[in-house]
């Protein structure tokens, strides 16, 4: 298959309320699709997506400059396939109305929740997993029996291509319309009266979104990320820690909204950590920042961001230990794991989000401190524990809150089909994945009905009659 031609696909944000107009009236003409539709769609989509998989890695190596195609395959195609696997499975359970109890007061009826599309859902797609931050959301919305509106970062133009051609191969524009431009146009985007919108992305675009959309009342699920803790507990051998999480901060180079963004580990281990990280990294990367396996930063703008934020921490005192040398190729926008100590509280790594390969140790005295510095700040979108002890895992677990937690590993919480994923607090707002993709975006509609025979009129004025007496001493206890 050849390669798909980059052209200027730029979306003139006046339109695009006429965008939305065409899927609504498509929604009104068939607002119910059938089971084989829903499939069909499915199927048809992970068609075009393992037919286009080497055109997909190709278009995010170039967007990055540097990018494995098992980082692409393992982190963007794979969990959209088996996504689509997992829903053909069981949507049509999950479309079956659910019959529930009625109770006493109600009999005799019938009361049972229907599960409906909502309308017309609006994606706003992030640029650091563009394949599966679109078409995760995507394939629940269309199992759900949605139409949508997919707004791709202006960041990765060659994936867009990709997928822009996926797409219409496989939905008429009136069933998925994509949607390409810049800040501007994702403003105009958030704005548009939707009956569901998803956003991926930094707490703070997420907050303009969330602003956006509250004149229209639009219903909000939002994947944010913050800062997602490690926590190595004093029984866990420090080489077997990073073995666990160290895949979690290399993968995209640590441009994921969860990998680990700070470790907190015993006071006087930290040096016993930068050795084990920096040996490990080598056998994961043995050509360090010429390895092919491992990828860049993808812009320039968020290459100095990293820079800029490491020059600060060292200029406040922090120690910096880079995993490799040369440490850094500022053309390429490439950045070996940097180990940081002793980073002063007020620097922007230990305030904002880092997403990428720079990782501060915080060391603690007692675990009591530890678990009290999580619960200060933002609650995250992940948490990592390290720990052998199963009364210690079953603590920190109760005690502590986040989007998702994973115990003795990093990352792969998001990689359970069967299961929501979705921030708390700072981190987010909302769930999909799995089962909770589809009631996201579904609406569950009760309906009570009644035939020849109603006890209704049994509660009807006059009141104080006999019968509705003995009914509120019946019911009122």
């Amino acid at each position: 298959m050849e390669a798909v031609q980059l052209q200027d696909t730029t979306t003139d944000k006046l339109s695009l309320p006429g965008k939305l107009a065409r899927l609504r009236q498509a929604c009104q003409a068939n607002p119910m699709p059938d089971l084989s539709e829903r499939r069909a769609h499915l199927s048809q989509l992970k068609r075009a997506l393992l037919a286009h998989k080497q055109l997909l890695c190709d278009a995010l190596a170039r967007d990055y400059g540097q990018r494995s195609d098992y980082d692409s395959l393992i982190a963007d195609i794979l969990p959209s396939v088996m996504q689509i696997n997992y829903t053909q499975r069981r949507i049509k359970r999950w479309m079956r109305p659910h019959r529930r109890h009625t109770g006493l007061l109600l009999a005799p009826a019938r009361v049972e929740v229907f599960y409906q599309p909502l309308g017309v859902v609006g994606i706003i797609v992030p640029w650091n997993f563009p394949v599966m931050l679109s078409l995760g959301p995507l394939i629940s919305a269309i199992a759900a029996g949605n139409r949508a509106m997919l707004k791709l970062s202006e960041f990765t133009p060659h994936t867009n291509a990709v997928l822009r051609t996926l797409l219409d191969q496989v939905f008429d524009e009136d069933e998925v319309t994509v949607v390409e431009g810049d800040a501007q146009v994702a403003a105009a985007f958030s704005a548009l009266p939707f009956d569901h919108l998803l956003f991926t992305g930094s707490t703070a675009v997420g907050k303009l979104v969330m602003a956006a959309a509250a004149p229209q009342l639009t219903p909000l699920t939002l994947e944010l990320g913050g800062k997602s803790p490690c926590l190595i507990a004093p029984d866990m051998p420090i080489a077997l820690a990073v073995e666990r999480m160290i895949f979690g901060k290399s993968l995209n180079a640590g441009q994921i909204c969860v990998a680990p963004d700070y470790v907190l580990l015993p006071r006087g281990q930290e040096q016993a950590f930068i050795e084990a990280y920096r040996n490990h990294f080598a056998r994961l990367y043995p050509q360090g920042l010429g390895s092919p396996d491992y990828g860049s930063i993808i812009n320039g703008r968020q290459y100095e961001r990293l820079t800029g934020w490491l020059a600060e921490a060292e200029q406040a005192g922090a120690q910096v230990h880079p995993c490799g040398s040369p440490a850094r190729d500022d053309v390429a926008h490439r950045l070996v794991p940097h180990l940081l100590t002793g980073v002063p509280n007020h620097c922007q790594l230990m305030q904002q989000e880092i997403f990428g390969p720079l990782l501060p140790l915080v060391p603690y005295d007692s675990l009591d401190e530890a678990l009290a510095y999580i619960a200060a700040r933002p609650r995250p979108l992940a948490f990592y524990l390290m720990s052998l002890d199963p009364a210690l895992q079953a603590r920190v677990t109760r005690e502590t809150h986040s989007g998702g937690m994973a115990i003795n590993e990093s990352l792969f919480q998001v990689a359970a089909d069967d299961v929501p994923f979705g921030g708390i607090g700072a981190s987010g707002m909302g769930h999909y994945h799995g089962h909770e993709g589809f009631l996201t975006f579904s609406k569950a509609k009760t309906v009570l009905s009644r035939g020849r025979f109603s006890t209704g009129s049994l509660v009807h004025p006059p009141y104080r009659r006999w019968h509705q007496r003995l009914m509120m001493a019946l019911f009122l206890r």
